[in-house]
């Protein structure tokens, strides 16, 4: 039997979006409803209430709050003389008005928009609307499950000076708009940590300059406060396994990012050859695996960031998550970069999402769940500090149409300076609008039918070189995850990006061009687009060829 809720707008009262809006959340969470309407009297109120016999009475009142409190008193008298004091009631209102109602002593809860509508939702799943109450989820999962069909909120933050940093954790979880906050570990930490051979020229490069075990506890103890929110760091680019062991006792990391293919002499990241670091990156998601966490393989948007036409974005989404699971991983991190090229239209931006979404969830079964996480691409982002606000909005609008669980904020300074405390929650609380405002009712991008062509398109591509890809070892038990296979993909220029060019570890012939709005590979003597069945048959011939020859 499903509960009941009564609500009204009481007094004189005629403002009644905010309650309305309460009960819209009511019934998603799977309350009936009752709407009194504005400027509902007590007595009438009350009468409804004994009619109706509800679990919850909703009371909203956003006028002068001097007049509030002679109708709260007139309210307590007609619940304690009806024998009413069993109902929970709820009020909503302006701060002053909240003000007023907590002092009465009716209330069990009192919104007054502070702290958003995850503190509605919190109190209709029946937990406290207080932040100061309220128990924290302490994983990933359980965030996700206390906030969804919002996504929990992400940012990145390293600042280059140690104290900086743990002083701005402190600011950025006192202001509890943030779900999680991911440490960014400077360079030298990344790839040194361990054998302490720093380049003190690079310190601070990219975040902050951690040094010791000590460290890292002082960042998160300085996060125990405000909404308590999860942190993570990124994975070591050397000595990969300690610095994982290392994050994981001293952060509580909330999950893994490992990369597929990278973090190595392809990026310079470090000294690993492909072939090693792929091995090395399967056997990180598998130690992950083992002890529960779960693992985001950003994989796809290094390559896009490299120009790598969409089908290779779209096939190594896929490999990045096929890999995952087959290494054991239950919780996996899907990471949806929009925004890469950045020169890629809004209509094919998402198509590429579609598609990797499609094909990444076809792997979901029992073992295997599939988490949503969209965030804008940093090149995307304008030096302008009020056209780079206007990107950061556009692009979360466009990322909600693909229902993430998880939201990375990007701050809106990134192009300009590195984000401070203050420029990351000015940001979430940017992009907590989009997402507010999207949860009222968005057009369904999904449908539209460009984008359902070039999903199509883009799937169809996929799967052709992915068979290309199997072919290089057909006596492989499974090629698609066979480190060997997958590096000499690279090596023979299947998997290729124009950024590669000059690099001794690739191919680096890959040419692309972006065409109205989406990425192709492109044959600029001919000026044309080079079909991908085109372009991986002549790959293999040059392959086979060379196999005969040697």
């Amino acid at each position: 039997m499903k509960k009941l809720i009564v609500a009204a707008a009481i007094g004189n009262c005629v403002h009644v979006a905010g309650v309305y809006n309460f009960l819209r959340f009511a019934e998603q969470q799977g309350y009936e409803t009752v709407f009194l309407g504005p400027a509902v009297p007590i007595k009438k109120l009350i009468e409804a209430v004994k009619e109706h016999k509800p679990e919850i009475v909703g009371v909203s009142f956003r006028l002068t709050p001097s007049a509030l409190e002679k109708l709260l008193e007139e309210l307590k008298r007609e619940i304690e003389v009806n024998n009413l004091q069993h109902i929970k009631w709820v009020f909503g209102g302006t701060e002053p008005t909240a003000e007023v109602a907590r002092k009465s002593g009716i209330f069990a809860a009192v919104f007054d928009g502070k702290n958003g509508d995850e503190a509605t939702i919190n109190f209709l799943r029946g937990g406290s609307s207080n932040h100061r109450q309220r128990v924290f989820a302490d994983t990933l999962i359980g965030r996700i499950e206390d906030k969804y069909p919002y996504p929990i909120i992400r940012h990145h933050f390293g600042l280059p000076s140690l104290e900086d940093t743990i002083e701005g954790v402190k600011k950025i979880a006192e202001a509890e708009v943030l779900d999680v906050i991911s440490i960014a570990p400077d360079q030298n930490a990344q790839e040194h940590f361990f054998d302490k051979k720093y380049d003190k020229s690079l310190d601070g490069a990219g975040g902050v300059p951690i040094r010791k075990k000590e460290d890292l506890i002082r960042i998160y103890e300085a996060s125990r406060r405000g909404n308590y929110p999860l942190l993570r760091c990124y994975s070591g680019t050397n000595d990969v396994f300690k610095m994982a062991e290392m994050l994981l006792e001293t952060i509580h990391n909330a999950w893994a990012a490992i990369p597929l293919c990278w973090y190595n002499v392809l990026d310079g990241r470090g000294p690993r050859d492909v072939n090693t670091s792929i091995r090395e990156n399967q056997q990180l998601m598998k130690w992950h695996a083992e002890k529960g966490v779960p693992v985001e393989v950003n994989e796809a948007h290094h390559w896009s960031l490299r120009d790598a036409h969409d089908v290779i974005g779209v096939t190594m989404a896929y490999l990045a998550a096929y890999n995952a699971k087959k290494m054991g991983v239950r919780d996996y991190v899907a990471q949806f970069m929009f925004n890469v090229p950045a020169s890629i239209s809004p209509k094919m931006d998402l198509a590429k999402m579609l598609a990797k979404i499609e094909l990444i969830e076809e792997l979901q079964d029992e073992n295997f769940r599939v988490i949503r996480q969209a965030r804008a691409g940093l090149a995307s982002f304008p030096s302008d500090l009020l056209e780079a606000k206007g990107q950061l909005a556009s692009s979360a609008y466009l990322s909600m149409a693909i229902k993430p669980h998880i939201y990375h904020v990007v701050g809106y300074c990134e192009a300009h300076h590195a984000a401070t405390p203050e420029d990351i929650i000015e940001s979430v609380k940017i992009v907590k609008a989009v997402i507010k405002n999207s949860m009222f009712g968005m057009p369904d991008l999904t449908q539209d039918k460009e984008v359902i062509q070039r999903k199509e398109q883009l799937k169809k591509e996929t799967r052709i070189l992915l068979e290309a890809i199997k072919s290089l070892a057909p006596h492989s038990p499974d090629p698609l995850s066979d480190p060997d296979v997958l590096a000499l993909a690279i090596k023979i220029g299947l998997l290729d990006a124009p950024h590669l060019k000059g690099n001794k570890y690739a191919k680096g012939e890959l040419q692309t061009k972006v065409i109205d709005g989406a990425c192709y590979a492109y044959d600029y003597e001919k000026h044309r687009i080079i079909p991908e069945q085109e372009r991986v048959e002549k790959i293999l011939r040059e392959y086979e060829r060379l196999v005969i020859t040697v």
